[in-house]
């Protein structure tokens, strides 16, 4: 098969890797490969050791014509099968340029809302008449998209990226750093602040919670706004604002386990994995595609969304049960490698575009 990818690798490594690695996997399984990208992107000297064509093609807006004219004539000269865009960006000037070729044209969802039948916007992108096919990052994302398209739903299809244990796995942070020890049980809640966050609902959360050993620890921006709540919690002084960190999956696999308190607007969060890649458990809220990533009380706990008390009754049995700790972290470690590895990615695209193919 010939597929033609068009996105961006100008992010850090750790973001597009499981993506980028999804494309050397096809090769490695024989299919040939295409990617339209900036020249300049640090992964393009790896997709070339690897056996993928590189073009150097990425659009300065979301009609670039030079970029539709580029991907028009490689779609047609190379005669591909599938070409696949996966922003806002590459999508329209995908769209155009897979007009008058046989490509069938898939492009890619991250996120819940924002999709609107009402916006014209959105047909410049995945509402787009010329889109074959939509693959969405988590199923609370596909039954979002459902919901926004005109044509056959059927070909709106959850496929995982694939993840390899060892891309996440670093040493711990040394708890010192925080003045804390072996004795103390510790929980993080990674988050670049948002409303949708849920943050007043973990602080409200640790009204509930009474067991003198247990330290919550903050990390990110923007939790500002929180501050007098957090002055007002029974563990205000256990409660640790670590602020912006580069070192965050270190930070998880010191903990005992994470906390993602959001009510809104997950797809398929990447702390979740991150702890899950490092034997940390989670308490996650039935928000996005959070609980696609947990099996509820086996790798972790699924709480309703804005249930402080819920929150905070999950939260006690792990802080309570040390046990039940290291046996849902080494569950959530073997999730991970077993149902989220680029094997499995690849075999389920290849599946998904066989049918399209066959439309």
């Amino acid at each position: 098969m010939k597929i033609l990818i068009a996105s961006s690798y100008h992010h850090a490594w750790n973001s597009v890797r499981p993506e980028a690695e999804m494309f050397i996997e096809m090769v490695k399984q024989g299919h040939e490969v295409t990617v339209a990208t900036q020249g300049d992107a640090e992964y393009v000297s790896r997709f070339r050791d690897h056996g993928v064509k590189v073009i150097d093609c990425y659009p300065k807006g979301k009609i670039c014509l030079s970029t539709i004219r580029t991907l028009h004539r490689e779609l047609k000269d190379g005669d591909y099968d599938i070409c696949y865009a996966f922003n806002s960006k590459t999508i329209p000037n995908a769209a155009f340029a897979c007009i008058g070729t046989r490509a069938k044209l898939v492009t890619y969802r991250g996120t819940t809302g924002g999709l609107y039948r009402h916006d014209p916007s959105a047909y410049l992108t995945h509402l787009h008449p010329r889109v074959d096919g939509i693959v969405c990052v988590s199923e609370a994302v596909r039954q979002d998209v459902i919901k926004r398209v005109w044509k056959k739903p059927e070909l709106i299809k959850t496929i995982y990226k694939g993840h390899q244990l060892e891309w996440y796995q670093v040493p711990a942070t040394k708890r010192e750093e925080f003045g804390l020890n072996d004795d103390h049980i510790i929980a993080v809640t990674a988050a670049h602040v948002r409303p949708s966050k849920g943050i007043s609902v973990l602080v409200e959360a640790t009204h509930h919670i009474d067991n003198p050993n247990f330290h919550l620890l903050l990390v990110g921006s923007g939790f500002e706004p929180h501050f007098d709540e957090i002055k007002q919690s029974p563990m205000a002084d256990r409660i640790h604002l670590v602020g912006h960190r580069k070192d965050v999956p270190s930070i998880m696999a010191m903990a005992d386990f994470q906390v993602q308190p959001s009510v809104s607007g997950e797809g398929l969060p990447r702390t979740i994995i991150e702890a899950m890649a490092n034997g940390t458990t989670s308490v996650v809220t039935t928000t996005g595609g959070s609980p696609e990533l947990v099996d509820d009380g086996i790798t972790g706990y699924i709480v309703p969304t804005k249930d402080a008390k819920a929150l905070a009754e999950a939260m006690n049995k792990l802080i309570n049960d040390r046990e039940k700790i290291a046996s849902f972290s080494a569950a959530a470690k073997e999730k991970l490698s077993n149902e989220f590895n680029a094997q499995q990615t690849v075999k389920h695209h290849i599946a998904y575009f066989d049918i399209l193919l066959e439309q």
